[in-house]
């Protein structure tokens, strides 16, 4: 017996991204589909094919665009995607040989840079293929293997509908972080695993430019930051406190040298522990990328460390956090 899968795509409007999204959709080897577009406005489909509805939503954020496609889904399993991804040609089928267990009620899997994006894209991109500069590379590239995960993104996740419904769906005013949220519920509220496969591999774009690249990082440290408080479940991590860390030692390093200067020493034997720990992620980053990219994107690394850091810290003190829309 087949799955019919509704792929969900919330965006602003109807984009060259979006276009490129549906080209690649319209090639999938699994034919059994529908295709739900969520823009903010009212627009006519550029599509004549009958499996692809574009419906309205008004200027509410991705969890409400989400939520709304998830309602009127035909489908038994719900395929998350963002509008500037898109899915590799086997991925409904690989996904097949999975929720074939009705044990699992949702499944993630990469989102790796297109080879096509611009060099700043790419830049981007790299930061996050390691875990000494990014954290979770298995978010950005197909390594590791199957493995039950506790949180992931929603760029490329998949759902049993009825499971997604009764737990409310994201029902969440967050973003980014309304996918944190819906995983701890999916996992507390059905006592199913959620996986992480390889193999369901889609490709994400990255932003383009410095400034771009650390707005989302910076809103990823902001929510994450507040998230520890509110989830500890998934967000009470060490890892996720390492960049508050750092920006401690960077504040230390500049003020306590002149207060007291027998802690130069300590002070540069961290600072030389950092730089070996870059150039670890440089070798990381070179498995994917040019030297030169992943040269670059130590620079954008070093920034990210502290902006994600600084966010986080803020998160971390927030008592009532307000996603924005941008």
């Amino acid at each position: 017996m087949s799955i019919k899968y509704c792929i969900i795509i919330p965006t602003v409007d109807i984009s060259d991204y979006i276009r490129e999204n549906i080209s690649h959709i319209l090639k999938l080897h699994f034919r059994d589909w529908e295709l739900i577009i969520i823009p903010n406005d009212a627009v006519e489909s550029e599509w004549r094919d009958e499996r692809i509805t574009v419906i309205a939503s008004g200027r509410v954020g991705p969890a409400d665009k989400r939520d709304m496609g998830a309602r009127l889904a035909k489908a038994d399993i719900l395929v998350f995607l963002d509008d500037d991804a898109y899915p590799q040609e086997n991925l409904l089928d690989v996904a097949n040989q999975y929720f074939a267990d009705s044990h699992i009620v949702a499944l993630g899997g990469p989102a790796v840079t297109p080879p096509h994006d611009t060099f700043w894209q790419r830049v981007s991109g790299a930061v996050f293929l390691s875990k000494i500069s990014g954290g979770a590379p298995e978010r950005y590239v197909p390594i590791g293997k199957v493995r039950p995960v506790d949180d992931w993104p929603s760029v490329n996740l998949m759902v049993r509908k009825d499971a997604f419904l009764a737990i409310g769906g994201f029902n969440s005013p967050y973003w980014p972080g309304e996918d944190t949220k819906l995983c701890l519920d999916l996992i507390q509220k059905t006592g199913k695993q959620i996986l992480y496969v390889p193999e369901i591999r889609v490709w994400h774009h990255r932003r383009a430019g410095l400034m771009a690249h650390l707005k989302q990082v910076g809103a990823y440290g902001l929510h994450r930051g507040y998230f520890a408080r509110k989830y500890p479940q998934t967000s009470r991590k060490l890892v996720y406190f390492v960049p508050s860390a750092f920006v401690l030692f960077v504040v230390l390093t500049i003020i306590v040298p002149s207060i007291i200067p027998d802690m130069l020493p300590l002070l540069l034997a961290g600072w030389a522990a950092y730089t070996l720990a870059l150039v670890k992620a440089w070798l990381d980053m070179h498995r994917y990328e040019t030297a030169l990219i992943a040269l670059t994107a130590i620079g954008y690394t070093f920034l990210s460390h502290l902006w994600y850091g600084l966010r986080f810290i803020q998160g971390l003190i927030t008592p009532k956090l307000i996603s924005r829309l941008r």
